[in-house]
C-alpha cells in the first residue's frame, strides 16, 4: 500500500516458451507495477492485462485496472532479455520432459485455488449483513472460525496434495452448508 492508501500490483512479464504452467520454469522479460488502486476486498479488484507482439518483434504489455482505467505499460524491445534460439529449444525440450508433473502441478494449485476461493466467498458473505441475516450468530461464529481454521490450514500446507485440497474443500463445504441449513425454515405439510 501506498502512503495515500492506495493499493499497487506488481506485474511481469514472461516468455511461455513451451507453455510451463509454472512461473518459475518460463524466462522473465520484464516488470512493472500498476499503481494508485483503491483498496478492495479479495478478488474483487479486475485487471486486464494485454500482450501484443508488433511485426518488428517488440513486445507491448498493458495493464489495466477496471474500476479506475489506471494503465501502466511496458515496452520489450526484441534484444532485450530475449532468449537464443538454442535455449528456446532447450525450454521446449524441458516443457515436453515435464508435462506429467507439470499436469499434476497444475491440478494441485487449481485444487488449492478453488479452496482458498471458496473460504474467501464465505468469509465475505457471512460478513455482508444483507447475506447473513437468515444465520444465527452462534452459527455465524462457528463459519468464521472453521473458515479461518481452513485459511490457516492453507498457509501452513500450501505444498499439499490435489486430493489434500480437495478433502479439505469437501470437509468445509459440509460444515458451513450445514450451518446454514440449519436456520432455513423448513416446509413441513401434513
Amino acid at each position: 500500500m501506498d502512503p495515500n492508501g492506495s493499493q499497487w500490483i506488481p506485474g511481469s512479464a514472461f516468455s511461455p516458451l513451451g507453455e510451463r504452467p509454472m512461473t518459475k520454469d518460463n524466462h522473465l522479460l520484464g516488470n512493472f507495477e500498476l499503481t494508485g488502486i483503491p483498496p478492495a476486498p479479495r478478488a474483487v479488484s479486475k485487471i486486464e492485462v494485454t500482450f501484443d507482439v508488433g511485426y518488428d518483434g517488440i513486445l507491448n504489455v498493458s495493464a489495466v485496472e477496471k474500476s479506475t482505467n489506471r494503465e501502466k505499460k511496458i515496452q520489450i524491445q526484441h534484444d532485450q532479455n530475449r532468449l537464443s534460439q538454442e535455449e528456446i529449444q532447450c525450454m521446449i525440450n524441458d516443457a515436453e520432459i515435464y508435462k506429467k508433473d507439470d499436469d499434476l502441478q497444475h491440478e494441485r494449485i487449481v485444487a488449492k485455488n478453488a479452496l482458498e476461493s471458496y473460504s474467501y466467498n464465505i468469509k465475505s458473505s457471512i460478513n455482508d449483513n444483507q447475506n447473513s441475516s437468515k444465520i444465527s450468530d452462534d452459527d455465524k461464529t462457528k463459519i468464521k472460525h472453521a473458515i479461518e481454521s481452513t485459511l490457516k490450514w492453507i498457509q501452513w500446507n500450501g505444498l499439499a496434495e490435489k486430493d489434500e485440497f480437495e478433502h479439505k474443500k469437501k470437509e468445509i463445504e459440509q460444515r458451513t452448508r450445514a450451518h446454514k441449513n440449519r436456520n432455513r425454515p423448513t416446509n413441513r405439510f401434513s
